[in-house]
């Protein structure tokens, strides 16, 4: 299971969205076959909420351990880029990796580190294109969105 990606059924949504509502309700436990109850750890019992969280969205959920070393194709696809971009990034050195024969392999860690790097990079630009287009008074005249604010 480590590594496939999971979707909801749509034969189980009613399922997920009702055990959505109830791990909001509190930290539950296990039951097992001879009714010995564990209580789930804070760790996994988060976990958890973010997964059936996003499945009862629509989205699809992959668990991946920490040091999982990834191809260069699976790296691509959790960025959304294509895999010659990837190895592009790769040679430049911008994304560590090591060889294993004539393989590439990428540490998820690495790739979570150059993802969160980069929305950052994102936010801050688009954050000064917002700044300057303020200060060059293209938003004198323009309503505040509905649910906005005039910060």
């Amino acid at each position: 299971m480590l590594g496939a990606t999971v979707t909801m059924p749509p034969s189980q949504e009613k399922q997920i969205l009702e055990l959505n509502r109830f791990l909001q309700q509190g930290t539950p436990a296990l039951v097992g076959p001879d009714n010995e109850r564990i209580e789930l750890p804070e760790s996994v019992y988060d976990i958890l909420k973010d997964v059936v969280r996003y499945m009862s969205a629509g989205r699809a959920v992959t668990l991946i351990p920490q040091k999982q070393q990834l191809t260069t194709q699976s790296a691509a696809d959790i960025l959304g880029f294509s895999r010659p971009h990837l190895i592009k990034l790769l040679e430049k050195g911008v994304i560590p990796f090591q060889k294993v024969g004539q393989h590439r392999r990428i540490l998820l860690k690495d790739l979570m580190a150059f993802q969160k790097q980069r929305d950052e990079d994102r936010r801050a630009g688009l954050n000064k294109l917002a700044r300057d287009a303020f200060d060059a008074g293209l938003y004198e005249g323009t309503g505040i969105p509905e649910g906005g604010s005039d910060e």
